[in-house]
Order: C-alpha cells, then structure tokens, then sequence
C-alpha cells in the first residue's frame, strides 16, 4: 500500500486558510550541528548554533487579501499541513519576508518565523 508523501498542503495563518502554492520549506529551529577538525584533519567532536524556526513558500494574492497588514503580523501561530499527515506548528510567529507580489501568477513570498516550532505527527 502506498502512502502520500508530498503534494496537496495547507497553509494557514491564526487558523485562516491562504491560498499556498507551490514547494514550501520549513525548520523546526533545532540547533544545527558542524563539524570541528584538529590540525590534522581529524574530527573531534562538532559545535551547534542556533537557528530560528520558520515557514516558507508562496500563497495567490486575492482581492481579500490586505497586503499591507498581511506583511505587519505578529505573534500568530502558522500551521503548514503537510501531505503525510504532519503539522508543523510555528508560535509567536511573525511575518520575516519581503512583501514582494509577482503579477505573472500572482504569488507573494511569504515567510514566518517564530519563537518555537512543533512537528505533529
């Protein structure tokens, strides 16, 4: 039996549904991890920094949409529904993109980052 990995997602900002399209990308903000070698070349062990949590992708501008106050929000929670069933679940979120609309299919870059992410199985 096959089971969906990818395809159809939902992308909702304080539990509003838009319009995603496209790939969407997406970190949990767990610290990222690099290794650290001696003079010799050898591996000794590895450092971590911090990363901050975030969603992105793209969503259709519409006529309801008021982009002015879409790119001013802050301290919501993002949800993206994956095709597999997860829920990544950004809080204290905030909009960290650029505001730049595209007229040729009518996309906007959207970008959410946010104190703390959750992947819910």
């Amino acid at each position: 039996m096959a089971n969906r990995v990818g395809g159809i997602i939902f992308f909702k900002v304080n539990g509003e549904l838009q319009q995603a399209k496209g790939d969407f990308t997406y970190n949990l903000g767990k610290p990222k991890r690099d290794g650290i070698t001696d003079s010799s070349g050898g591996t000794v062990g590895f450092k971590e920094t911090a990363q901050v949590p975030f969603i992105e992708g793209e969503i259709t501008d519409h006529s309801g949409l008021d982009l002015a106050s879409f790119v001013e929000l802050d301290g919501v929670t993002a949800t993206l529904e994956l095709g597999n069933g997860k829920v990544i679940s950004l809080r204290e979120a905030w909009y960290a993109g650029e505001g730049t609309g595209n007229t040729g299919e009518g996309n906007i870059g959207v970008r959410f980052e946010g104190k703390s992410a959750d992947e819910i199985a």
